[in-house]
């Protein structure tokens, strides 16, 4: 067995649900459709890949409980049939990876809606099958970013060992890939990973590697996520690890570096969040105020699992400030936001 099988299948958590491609499916589709098959050609390929991007950009912006049964229709009623329509081979891979980033996105919305067993489970396995997806259409950028958000959940939900393995397999996918935002998005997520298992040598060693390929010129934009982890997103990423390995003062210098050139809503009030937090444990008190107030401003209206679980954090952390009148005040706004 490969190396890359053998990742795929010995983890008894996410691994387990992947399974191995069938590389050859696309081919025996093109051979055996079926009569009255609906034919599908670029045209259907543009509309799913616009479809992505615009349900992207709200979720993005607005958080993943906005919209997520739009993604979710739309891939059962228009594309499904599609996926068993009749298409040459190249069109069949374009789909298959179109596809591949809009079920994709769907998992990211149920994982982003909730945290509940259902969301949860819902998400794990859009992811597993978008990987299914992508690496029938032979497109390792998108497997690898399929697999990279069975990593995050992995991390979230506290399974160490499989996070850290689905960071490896992320890695070992993307690394031929000749696109180094994409490289540095897979090289942190492995750091990440390991630092949430306590692993400061691997740590530090894939926190350096994400930052020598994010400071390199940017290659044209690709299909995958990847291909918008920007360096404002790769500091805020690094910064939480740095905070992981306790090195507060280069988790703040990277949180604070562009959050305000960050272009979506979501993402710049979670940073916002992870900064006052930041700054409150090295002893600036006034700082992290201001800094959860902006956080305030931003988040109100973002239907998001972690933007939730950051306002709950900050409003605990307040509790110990009550006798500090502008601490008070935040708690009280902080019960009358809408998330």
């Amino acid at each position: 067995m490969e190396r890359r099988e053998f990742i795929l299948a010995s983890s008894g958590y996410a691994l387990s649900a992947l399974g191995l491609p069938d590389m050859d499916s696309i081919t025996r589709r093109t051979k055996a459709a079926l009569p009255g098959a609906v034919r599908v050609g670029q045209g259907e390929v543009a509309a799913v890949r616009h479809m992505v991007k615009a349900l992207g950009d709200s979720a993005s912006e607005l958080g993943g409980g906005h919209a997520r049964h739009l993604a979710v229709r739309y891939l059962t009623q228009d594309v499904a049939p599609w996926l068993e329509g009749r298409f040459t081979e190249a069109i069949g891979r374009d789909l298959f990876a179109a596809t591949s980033q809009l079920v994709h996105l769907a998992g990211w919305m149920a994982q982003d809606e909730g945290d509940t067993p259902e969301l949860r489970g819902l998400a794990q396995r859009y992811y597993a099958h978008a990987f299914r997806l992508a690496a029938e259409a032979g497109d390792p950028e998108l497997s690898a970013t399929a697999l990279r958000g069975l990593a995050v959940q992995c991390v979230d939900l506290g399974y160490r060992a499989e996070a850290v393995q689905l960071g490896e397999a992320c890695v070992e996918y993307g690394h031929n890939l000749d696109n180094p935002r994409a490289v540095a998005y897979y090289e942190a997520t492995l750091a990440n990973a390991a630092a949430q298992d306590d692993d400061r040598r691997m740590a530090t060693k894939h926190l350096a590697l994400s930052e020598t390929a994010i400071g390199k010129p940017a290659t044209a934009n690709g299909d995958s996520w990847a291909a918008h982890y920007s360096p404002g997103r790769w500091a805020h990423e690094s910064g939480m690890i740095l905070a992981r390995l306790g090195d507060l003062v280069a988790a703040e210098e990277h949180l604070a570096l562009d959050i305000h050139g960050l272009d979506r809503r979501r993402t710049r009030a979670i940073v916002l969040a992870d900064l006052g937090g930041v700054r409150l444990r090295q002893g600036d008190v006034d700082g992290a105020l201001s800094t959860w107030r902006d956080f305030l401003d931003c988040a109100d209206g973002i239907r998001s699992v972690k933007v939730q679980a950051a306002l709950q954090d900050m409003r605990v952390r307040l509790r110990r400030y009550d006798g500090v009148p502008e601490a008070q005040e935040l708690r009280e706004r902080a019960a009358r936001t809408t998330i």
